[in-house]
């Protein structure tokens, strides 16, 4: 049987019991209905990733013994930002899992002109902790040790101007500059516009910011597809995806 794999957002000292917090606990009691003795791996986002134990389950709490360092894969070489224009409910879900799933280091939710989503000051900080949710799922699902910052959504004016990256690309079919034509980056940000795309004023814009066209193909991508294509796309030509 597979070991489970969690997360949990607290220090992982090295030959020490630890207490889960009250959702890991329960995720191991209640859920995966683990029993003591029972091998577990933790990681907390920060670098650590451990292979544990189970000491104790209650109805409060699951401790855990810490045993020794568990390896993870490497973060890819290739530092990307997201900016995602925001769209509904389930599609920007999915946007956020796949990019984490494919080694985006951070997320910033965009507003733009064309964007459908409004969100008051409460709804936003419960968006953001649900978005922050399915990433944390997405890297206990894919291995990964470290975990994306998603920041809070801010206007595309505001990111495009406070964003640096040794490379930046708009999802954008003219302008576009072949990737392998290009000295390799350390980092990229990445502009991807909502369903109607951005206009051409905010296209322009990027480009007043130093950003280059990105195309895809001849295909008209969903705005959900989009990030999961252009990153592909750059860990294969820049980062660590190879054939």
């Amino acid at each position: 049987m597979r070991v489970p794999r969690l997360h949990t957002p607290q220090p992982l000292p090295l030959e020490q019991t630890i207490v889960l917090e009250a959702a890991a606990s329960h995720y191991v009691g209640k859920v995966l209905r683990m029993q003591e003795q029972q091998e577990i791996i933790l990681f907390n986002g920060l670098g650590e990733q451990v292979s544990a134990h189970i000491v104790s389950i209650s109805k409060k709490a699951v401790s855990v013994f810490v045993n020794a360092p568990f390896a993870g894969p490497t973060a890819s070489p290739l530092h990307t930002h997201l900016g995602q224009v925001m769209s509904r409910g389930e599609r920007m879900d999915y946007a956020i899992q796949k990019a984490t799933e494919l080694g985006v280091n951070q997320i910033t939710p965009l507003f733009s002109n064309r964007c459908e989503v409004k969100l008051d000051p409460k709804r936003q900080i419960k968006r953001l902790a649900h978005w922050q949710q399915i990433s944390i799922s997405a890297c206990e699902q894919s291995g990964r040790i470290d975990m994306p910052v998603i920041h809070e959504p801010q206007t595309l004016d505001t990111w495009l101007k406070n964003t640096q990256a040794d490379a930046k690309l708009v999802l954008h079919p003219h302008q576009t500059k072949p990737l392998k034509s290009q000295i390799t980056p350390l980092s990229c940000a990445l502009l991807i516009g909502p369903e109607g795309g951005l206009t051409e004023p905010e296209v322009e814009q990027a480009q007043a910011h130093g950003y280059t066209g990105l195309s895809l193909g001849p295909r008209i991508l969903r705005t959900e597809t989009a990030p999961l294509a252009a990153l592909t796309l750059l860990q294969y030509v820049w980062g660590d995806l190879h054939h």
